[in-house]
């Protein structure tokens, strides 16, 4: 008998308990201070060079970058290790999913990352390490080393288009799977909400786990309310069992 696919969309609440707070929501930095908005905004940060050289000085402190893996991402690593077959979808930048052991293959990286650099004009890419260490060096605003183009995070800057390959292979899991759990996510953010009908549309157990309502409770199977540290690793020990009595 072949086991169920669980499909995790994962956001920002999974990665608090990481140290790590939410910056794009309702009450998030960049929400309340458009002048911070404008450093993650890609038309400001192509057109201005002092933008971009705040924003590097940002990147010296983002706390993605230090942070480890809380009780959530590994409980979703291991569940994987438990031989159940296991697909991330995050809405995070932090990769701290793949450090708590889950294979980089399983995750897809709806808003890329913050752990790598991207060159807006060649596409070169590399660790974010690099470029960090020239700009305590001492440059500013670092240029590609391959073309002398700008770079910037290998994240989704607002003003910027979601991969279309990244959102199709979301798609593809999402309509594959058994079980959806939306965790830590507001879903109020398309095209990455609209995953959670998607997953219901195509028959999957849709369970959501969150703090606050979501536009997609009425249509869950099961809504989640306490902690996401403990909720969803019990959750997943859930899974893991039952699966292994199937």
């Amino acid at each position: 008998m072949n086991k169920p696919l669980v499909a995790l969309l994962s956001g920002a609440g999974v990665s608090t308990d990481s140290g790590i707070p939410d910056y794009r929501g309702p009450n998030g930095l960049w929400r309340r201070d458009p002048e911070a908005e404008k450093l993650v905004t890609y038309e400001y940060y192509m057109g201005d060079p002092e933008i971009r050289r705040r924003s590097w000085q940002m990147r010296r402190g983002n706390r993605a970058l230090t942070a480890e893996p809380n009780a959530a991402h590994l409980a979703v690593a291991e569940l994987e290790r438990a031989g159940v077959p296991v697909r991330v979808i995050t809405q995070n930048v932090d990769g701290l999913h793949q450090l708590a052991g889950l294979p980089a293959r399983k995750v897809v990286e709806l808003h890329g990352t913050a752990r790598k650099f991207v060159c807006t004009k060649c596409h070169a890419r590399g660790p974010m390490e690099d470029t960090l260490a020239r700009v305590e060096a001492g440059e500013d605003d670092p240029p590609c080393l391959e073309c002398g183009g700008i770079l910037k995070s290998a994240t989704v800057m607002f003003g910027e288009r979601l991969d279309p390959v990244v959102l199709g292979d979301a798609l593809a899991i999402t309509k594959a799977c058994q079980v959806f759990i939306a965790v830590g996510t507001s879903l109020q953010v398309q095209p990455a909400a609209g995953l959670a009908g998607v997953a219901a549309e195509h028959g999957a157990r849709l369970i959501i786990v969150n703090a606050e309502p979501t536009p997609y409770d009425e249509i869950a199977d099961e809504v989640v309310r306490e902690p996401i540290g403990t909720a969803l690793p019990a959750l997943l020990r859930g899974l893991a069992g039952a699966d292994n009595q199937a």
